[in-house]
């Protein structure tokens, strides 16, 4: 399938099914040895133990890290796309049941170009899936700004949304008096590019719709 990243996967247990949204995007890790801006210890003032860019502190050990994707001079992947999937593997065969491309490069071209009809190509994400009772599962974490709805059975699109920043989290619901709602976090990502915010953005179905 391709590598995993913080968001995770989605497992439902009735219909022993896993969700998952693996890259094939290949990254470089270089080791940093210490030195001015890279110190061994965390400095007493600091308010936090990390960044989101340049380097990883690993704090205690020889050396900090970078981390940032495999690109050309360009900064173009060094890979040909895809680059992002939404999967679904069956956990008692262990076999994929699905796989498919997500993300469009609408928000996240290497030159600033316009992108009159925004394709799937298949992009880099930050962020994990959801599923639910109901065979929806719902993701969000590709650099397009969408939170997208697949039927968890074979993988059809089934809806996707207009985010107001970069959805580099994974969703949550929820059930309020007998209505449920869709909720994420809208507040993009520094090192991933995207359009920054402070959103938090909710879903629901409209009341007339059974």
């Amino acid at each position: 399938l391709g590598m995993f990243e913080w968001g995770g996967i989605s497992v439902d247990p009735n219909r022993e099914v896993a969700i998952a949204n693996p890259m094939a995007l290949p990254f470089v890790s270089k080791l940093i040895p210490r030195g001015p801006g890279n110190p061994m210890e965390q400095p007493k003032d600091a308010k936090g133990t990390g960044t989101e860019s340049g380097i990883q502190p690993q704090y205690g050990v020889p050396y900090g890290v970078t981390l940032n994707p495999f690109l050309s001079p360009f900064g173009l992947p060094c890979k040909q796309p895809a680059w992002g999937y939404i999967s679904a593997l069956d956990l008692k065969t262990n076999e994929v049941v699905w796989k498919k491309r997500i993300g469009t490069p609408q928000d996240s071209m290497p030159f600033p170009m316009p992108v009159p009809v925004p394709f799937n190509m298949g992009m880099p994400m930050l962020g994990g899936p959801i599923s639910t009772a109901g065979n929806v599962l719902f993701i969000a974490a590709t650099a397009d700004n969408y939170l997208r709805a697949y039927n968890m059975s074979n993988g059809e699109k089934l809806w996707q949304g207009r985010l107001p920043a970069g959805g580099q989290a994974t969703p949550m619901t929820y059930e309020v008096n007998g209505k449920q709602y869709v909720v994420i976090s809208a507040g993009g990502h520094g090192s991933f590019g995207t359009k920054m915010g402070d959103y938090i953005v909710a879903y629901a179905l409209p009341d007339d719709v059974k």
